[in-house]
C-alpha cells in the first residue's frame, strides 16, 4: 500500500528511535498539522511529565501475537477501525487497533498521526496507554489490552449481574479524574470530544481507562474553543453547542460525562428504542431532585444515598444546555468529592432555567434519520477492548 506521506510516518520513526538514543531527557516529539502546506512537522516540545515511552513494532511482531489478525481475536469494530486481541512474546497483552479505510489514504494517514501525536505523550492511570505503533503493511496503534472490556459491555450485558453501586462509582470518580488531566494537566489541552461507556474500557482492578482518541481536538491555550464542521460524534452524547453551532471546547466533554454518569446511575443506554434521549428522560427527575427514580432497579436499592445525590447533581449540572453554566472538570471532582455540596453556588437565573427547556431529542432524531447511524453508533471508532471467552 502507498501512501502519500510516506516520508513523514518514516521521518517520524527515525526521529523517536534518534531521540531514545541521545537520551533528550523530558523532550517529546508531538506532532503538529501545518495548514499552510497541507503537511505535518515534528515540533520537540519540552514536557513535565515523563517523555513518551511507545515504541516501534514490526508487522510481524503484531501478527504473530494475533495470530494473523485471526477473527477469533476480533475484540472491536467500528467505522474506521478494528481492534484485535494479541499476546507478545514475553506474554503481555495487548490490543491492536488497524486502521481499515477513510476518504483516501491521505487522511488515513492524517487520523492516524494525530491520534498518535494526542495520546503519545498522556500518562495518567485513567487514560488508557499507548505502547507503539507499526507502519508496515497498514498503520496499527498498539495499546495495553483491557482486561474487563468496556463499561458499556458490563453495563448492558443482560446475560452478566449488574454492576454493584460501589464499582458505579468508582468507574465515575475515576473518569473525571482522566477527563480533568486531559483539559487541565496536560501540557495541551486535550478535548476528547467521544466521552461515552463504549469507550471507558475497564482494567482489572476496574480502573477506568479513556480510550479512542480518534475525534480528538487539542485546543491551544490562548484559543477559547475549536469550530468544526462537519459535525462528529455520538447521539446522545452531543453538547447543544456542538451540535447546532459545530463549537468545541472542554464543556463539550463535559456534558458527555453528564450522559455518562446518568447512564453509570440508571444503567439506561443514551438514546433508547424510541430515540428518547437519556439526560432528556432525566432531566424532569433532577429538576424535582427525585433522584431515586433515576437509581437502575437491578440494583434492588443497593446504593449509596449519598453518593447518588452528589453523582445526579453532578449530571445535572453537566447536561445544563448553556455551556457557561456548566462546571469545569476541577469543578466536578469538587462536587463528587466534597461533603456538603454548595447547590446555591450553582443556581441559574430563573430566565436562564426557563431556557433550559428545549427538544434536543427532536434534533438529535433527525440527525439520526439523515445519517442513518444507529442511535448509539459513532462515527468514531467504537471499539470494546474485551477478550472473547
Amino acid at each position: 500500500m502507498k501512501y502519500i506521506r510516506t516520508n513523514s510516518l518514516k521521518r517520524l520513526f527515525s526521529l523517536k528511535r534518534r531521540s531514545f538514543e541521545e537520551g533528550g531527557a523530558n523532550q517529546h516529539g508531538v506532532f503538529e498539522e501545518d495548514t499552510n502546506n497541507d503537511s505535518f512537522k515534528i515540533a520537540s516540545v519540552a514536557e513535565r511529565s515523563q517523555r513518551p515511552s511507545w515504541r516501534s513494532f514490526s508487522f510481524e511482531e503484531i501478527f504473530v501475537a494475533t495470530n494473523a489478525f485471526s477473527s477469533e481475536n476480533l475484540v472491536g469494530k467500528g467505522g474506521y477501525a478494528e481492534v484485535y486481541k494479541g499476546v507478545l512474546k514475553d506474554g503481555e497483552e495487548i490490543a491492536v487497533k488497524r486502521l481499515t479505510k477513510a476518504c483516501t489514504d491521505e487522511r488515513k494517514e492524517k487520523d492516524f498521526l494525530t491520534e498518535i501525536g494526542t495520546i503519545g505523550h498522556v500518562c495518567h492511570p485513567n487514560v488508557l496507554s499507548l505502547l507503539g505503533c507499526c507502519i508496515d503493511n497498514g498503520l496499527y496503534l498498539i495499546f495495553e489490552f483491557s482486561s474487563r472490556g468496556s463499561v458499556a459491555s458490563l453495563l448492558h450485558d443482560a446475560n452478566l449481574p449488574p454492576m454493584d453501586w460501589k464499582t458505579r462509582y468508582k468507574i465515575a470518580v475515576g473518569t473525571a479524574r482522566g477527563l480533568y488531566y486531559l483539559h487541565k494537566v496536560c501540557k495541551r489541552r486535550i478535548i476528547h470530544r467521544d466521552i461515552k461507556s463504549s469507550n471507558i474500557l475497564l482494567a482489572a482492578d476496574f480502573e477506568p481507562q479513556i480510550s479512542d482518541f480518534g475525534l480528538a481536538k487539542w485546543l491551544p491555550s490562548q484559543w477559547t474553543h475549536h469550530s468544526i464542521a462537519p459535525i462528529e460524534g455520538t447521539f446522545g452524547h452531543l453538547a447543544p453547542e456542538y451540535f447546532m453551532h459545530g463549537t468545541v471546547d472542554e464543556k463539550t466533554d463535559v456534558f458527555a460525562f453528564g450522559v455518562f454518569l446518568l447512564e453509570m446511575i440508571s444503567g439506561r443506554k443514551p438514546v433508547d428504542a424510541s430515540h428518547q434521549s437519556l439526560h432528556c428522560w432525566a432531566k424532569p427527575l433532577l429538576k424535582r431532585e427525585e433522584m431515586e427514580k433515576l437509581v437502575d432497579p437491578r440494583l434492588g436499592g443497593s446504593y449509596d444515598i449519598s453518593q447518588l445525590k452528589r453523582l445526579a447533581f453532578t449530571a445535572s449540572l453537566c447536561i445544563r444546555a448553556s455551556s457557561a453554566w456548566r462546571p469545569t472538570m476541577n469543578e466536578v471532582l469538587e462536587v463528587l468529592m466534597e461533603g456538603e455540596t454548595d447547590k446555591e453556588r450553582w443556581r441559574m437565573p430563573e430566565e436562564e432555567e426557563q431556557e433550559e427547556f428545549w427538544g434536543f431529542e427532536d434534533l438529535e432524531y433527525e440527525c439520526h434519520t439523515s445519517f442513518s447511524l444507529s442511535p448509539d453508533d459513532s462515527l468514531s471508532t467504537a471499539s470494546s477492548l474485551r477478550g472473547k471467552n
